[in-house]
């Protein structure tokens, strides 16, 4: 017995400095709200110095290892397809552009087939979340002449097994082709028509030449939903085998169907190693020859980095070309920043000339820029869409992205400079295929985790957290302590009269029956748009303005009913300890909230705790600020209604658009298409506005109106 309670003191003891530390900083939580706040804004501004640079984590990539075998003959073999396809609607006397592009696979001894899909209906769906969009659902009343068909050609690795496939995707609008998507075609079918004939590849190679008339992603995804999960509809709906004749016969004089390559069926290769997506942009750089890469997709997923890495390293190296990636160009000219960049570079010079091995800051004028990157990221992330068709590879858990070549100028009358043209982008995208083919498995030493601030530098995700921990650690701190106040003035109030203690420690139920409400609230405004998109002939402004109508009628009567004085405690609470639990409780919630969607998508997480992490803290009723009429507590009231402003979610969303967009007006309608672009792509961002920043939102505005 005596040894028992002598471990029993020896554990009280050791958690004693736990328990003191607890105590410590619930009694001090103001001080450290403050100082936690201000220094995850700082480690936020620090990650731009805090950046590294690039690297290749699998060295069985080895980029750049073997000379490129394009030659000017395959050069001169798509500038011909280039040429056909121009000049396709003038030349063709009825047959489709698709079966153009099939002949030319088909000369290459590809297996050919196409694709036919219906177009996508935007319809949004609560049950479909944290899954693929739904590309299955169909209109009823669909045609012939509604039908989208991708071509799709396929080159069996000689060296392969099967089991591994590269895909190349090159989006196009089969009824109005423009310059730059028939210069994609010719970039990758010079690539196609090299790995035709070369003996080293190990993987088969996949050219999906994506349908684009009903948009890239809706093509994309369609074949991929076929391509994995096959799906086959219960009724014929516009009978697909009408709708593209077998015996067509097309300008050259062969019936395609005949083809020995040509199949009628859905034609599948090994599993997807990496897609790349090509698309030439359509304006000249007139600078310098570009390449634009996009890499977010729903949800905030980013392929793996030495994707990307390898990307840069051929583009640079190789074939001389400037990366970009998005800024948020409102950044690049702010003085605060330059300012704080000059700052940062002197404090890195410091650091130096004490200790040489301390590489500490960067210029100030890459410190900028590097912001201005981590911004963007963090916004495109954010959003929660994909920022192109690569998205759909993704939702598979395919690393994806899309590369983007801009010319210094225009390619129109140059032929020359067309051919230089298509011989670069031709050789960096076999550079990249030779990369990937070298892989003996997927992706998967490098991060999958991080944030760009340059196209040569990233942060990953042990760095990019700190700030986020730091915003939102005084939330639970000041969530226990308010409740500790909230009980002390409680008791104090009740001491004379007989009251019992244990039913005042249960006094907070009553707050988070009200939290729940609104929560349950923001349940049923997410719900609201499942039936507004049913309304016909309705503009974005006009169910903007519906929706906001229907959410406000909602909350009045959810909080009459569940509300209302019936069901309050008849010994209710002192006035400074009711709203003092309620801020408790919506601190709490929105602690939980925002931990779960850290680890949904950060970036959403990140900029919601900038948003709502201010307001919940300061969130106070104005009437105690306005009577105690002192400097301290007017700027404080001013602070709440600003911060109040700023985070209710369409304001948020228009300063955010203004700021990373150039957005020049302000229409109401975008922040519905932008809900729409968030169902549609099933993104975890609509649950997070709808059911944790928007009650979150409206509990601190009912904190700060509390009776007055």
């Amino acid at each position: 017995m005596a040894d028992s309670d002598s471990d029993n003191n020896r554990a009280k003891l050791r958690t004693r400095p736990i328990v003191r530390l607890g105590l410590f900083l619930i009694s001090h939580s103001t001080f450290v709200s403050v100082v936690c706040f201000i220094a995850g804004i700082v480690a936020l501004l620090l990650l731009p110095v805090l950046a590294k640079n690039i690297y290749i984590s699998e060295n069985a990539l080895m980029p750049g290892s073997a000379k490129n075998m394009l030659s000017s003959h395959d050069v001169s073999d798509a500038i011909k397809f280039i040429n056909d396809l121009t000049d396709f609607e003038f030349r063709s006397k009825g047959s489709s552009i698709h079966e153009l592009i099939a002949q030319y696979m088909s000369g290459l001894d590809a297996e050919v087939a196409y694709h036919k899909f219906y177009p996508q209906l935007d319809q949004f769906n609560p049950l479909h979340f944290f899954t693929s969009p739904d590309s299955g659902i169909i209109s009823k009343n669909t045609s012939c002449s509604s039908l989208g068909i991708n071509t799709v050609g396929i080159i069996r690795a000689p060296r392969g097994d099967g089991k591994e496939a590269i895909v190349l995707v090159t989006p196009y609008n089969p009824k109005k082709i423009d310059p730059g998507e028939a210069l994609s075609l010719g970039i990758a079918y010079s690539v196609f028509s090299l790995l035709s004939r070369v003996t080293w590849l190990a993987k088969d190679i996949i050219w999906l030449v994506a349908d684009s008339q009903y948009g890239e992603y809706s093509a994309v995804a369609a074949w991929l939903r076929e391509y994995q999960a096959p799906v086959f509809y219960g009724v014929d709906i516009g009978n697909s085998e009408t709708c593209n004749d077998n015996n067509t016969i097309n300008e050259f004089g062969q019936n395609l169907y005949l083809d020995r390559k040509l199949y009628g069926g859905f034609r599948r290769a090994g599993t997807m190693a990496a897609a790349l997506v090509i698309k030439v942009a359509e304006q000249a750089n007139h600078l310098e020859d570009s390449l634009n890469i996009y890499a977010e997709a729903s949800n905030g997923q980013m392929p793996n980095l030495d994707l990307i890495n390898i990307v840069n390293y051929l583009a640079v190296h190789k074939q001389g070309l400037r990366i970009k990636v998005k800024k948020m160009w409102s950044l690049i000219g702010s003085r605060w920043l330059n300012t704080l960049g000059v700052v940062f570079e002197s404090l890195g010079k410091i650091a130096r000339s004490l200790n040489p091995q301390w590489k500490f800051g960067i210029p100030a004028t890459e410190y900028v820029e590097g912001t201005a990157t981590l911004a963007s990221s963090l916004y495109y992330q954010g959003m929660g869409v994909p920022t192109g068709p690569h998205g759909a590879f993704r939702d598979y858990q395919v690393d994806a992205i899309t590369l983007e070549i801009s010319p210094k100028v225009s390619l129109t009358n140059k032929m020359i400079r067309r051919n230089e043209f298509i011989l670069l982008g031709g050789r960096l995208i076999e550079g990249v295929i030779l990369s990937i083919n070298n892989l003996l498995e997927k992706f998967h030493q490098s991060f999958f985790l991080y944030l760009l601030t340059s196209p040569g530098k990233f942060v990953s995700v042990g760095v990019y957290m700190i700030p986020f921990a730091l915003l939102v650690a005084p939330l639970p701190i000041v969530a226990a302590s308010l409740h500790a106040d909230a009980n002390k003035s409680t008791l104090q109030a009740t001491s004379a009269f007989e009251v019992d203690v244990s039913r005042e420690s249960w006094e907070w139920l009553n707050s988070a029956r009200k939290v729940l409400v609104f929560h349950l609230w923001g349940a049923v405004v997410s719900l609201l748009p499942y039936f507004l998109c049913r309304i016909p002939n309705t503009t974005p402004t006009i169910n903007f303005i519906v929706w906001g109508l229907l959410s406000a009628f909602s909350l009045i009567v959810l909080y009459l009913i569940l509300g209302s004085p019936v069901f309050e405690d008849a010994a209710s609470q002192p006035e400074k300890s009711e709203w003092a639990s309620l801020k408790s409780v919506t601190i709490s919630t929105a602690f939980i909230g925002l931990s779960l969607m850290s680890v949904i998508n950060f970036a959403t997480a990140e900029i919601g705790a900038l948003l709502i992490v201010p307001i919940c803290l300061m969130a106070r009723p104005l009437k105690l600020d306005t009577k105690a009429r002192s400097l301290r507590t007017l700027l404080r009231a001013t602070c709440n209604l600003a911060l109040g402003f700023i985070g209710f979610p369409p304001v948020a969303y228009m300063l955010l658009k203004a700021a990373f967009e150039d957005f020049h007006g302000i229409n109401v309608g975008d922040y519905w298409n932008w809900v729409e672009s968030l169902w549609a792509w099933n993104s975890a961002t609509y649950l997070y506005v709808g059911i944790v920043h928007l009650p979150c939102w409206a509990l601190c505005i009912h904190i700060l109106f509390h009776h007055c």
